[in-house]
């Protein structure tokens, strides 16, 4: 564990154990993320990256250790975790019966936005989705509903994002958009967990990795300071496969 006050993490996670009856998913995790930092999570199908992020999104519980987002337990505050993160999961997290503006601005009175019409304009715009706003979501495409994951998890001006894997169903368009959500200028101190498969963009976005292997953090680095072909090199040692 890094030598970190709890006050300079955005996230702090200690012996964090997880396990499916006799699966052992998480083994004593150990993970520390300063403030303003993004984080890209790699790890073989069943390394536990999205059981983490679901922990760490108070959407599963662990069955043993310690998680504080923002300074907070997340096993006992999760109301306040929840103002202070905005989640991207596989599932998007919509009503199908209800139009991408409506379900914006559902996701806009559960936080109590007083400028929830400015904030669904403006998320809907950074992924390029304005056009899209009337339309009911159970008759888009999985990608545009993904771009609506995306807005409604920004929709708050969250600290914090975790995000599993949302690149997936995104064209190039939704990428670069995507990218720009990331690495916001406008907020500098936000922090950004993302799972993904692929190591070129684990590279592209994120300032460190960090591999998962065996229910545990296997290997961290800064992308500042490895080349793709010692990431590559440390991928294969830790995790067994080629990716």
């Amino acid at each position: 564990m890094a030598d970190s006050s709890p006050t300079d993490l955005a996230i702090r996670v200690e012996g964090l154990s997880k396990a499916f009856g006799r699966t052992s998913v998480l083994r004593s995790l150990e993970l520390d993320v300063p403030w303003g930092q993004v984080l890209t999570l790699l790890g073989p199908n069943g390394s536990g990256k999205t059981t983490l992020l679901k922990i760490l999104a108070t959407l599963s519980t662990a069955d043993s250790g310690r998680v504080r987002i923002a300074g907070l337990d997340a096993a006992v505050q999760g109301p306040r975790v929840r103002r202070n993160i905005g989640v991207v999961t596989h599932d998007p997290l919509l009503y199908e019966d209800l139009t991408g503006r409506e379900n914006l601005r559902f996701f806009a009175r559960m936080f109590g936005l007083r400028d929830a019409g400015e904030r669904i304009e403006t998320v809907a715009a950074l992924m390029g989705m304005t056009s899209r706003l009337d339309q009911r979501v159970g008759t888009m495409s999985h990608g545009m509903r993904k771009r609506f994951s995306i807005a409604r998890a920004m929709l708050h001006e969250p600290a914090i994002l975790l995000m599993d894997e949302p690149e997936s169903g995104l064209d190039q368009e939704a990428l670069g958009m995507l990218d720009a959500v990331i690495s916001e200028g406008s907020n500098p101190g936000r922090t950004v967990v993302m799972t993904t498969h692929s190591l070129e963009r684990a590279i592209a976005v994120g300032q460190r990795m960090a591999i998962l292997a065996n229910g545990k953090v296997a290997y961290q680095e800064s992308l500042r300071n490895a080349g793709t072909d010692a990431i590559r090199d440390a991928y294969e040692r830790h995790t067994g496969v080629v990716p």
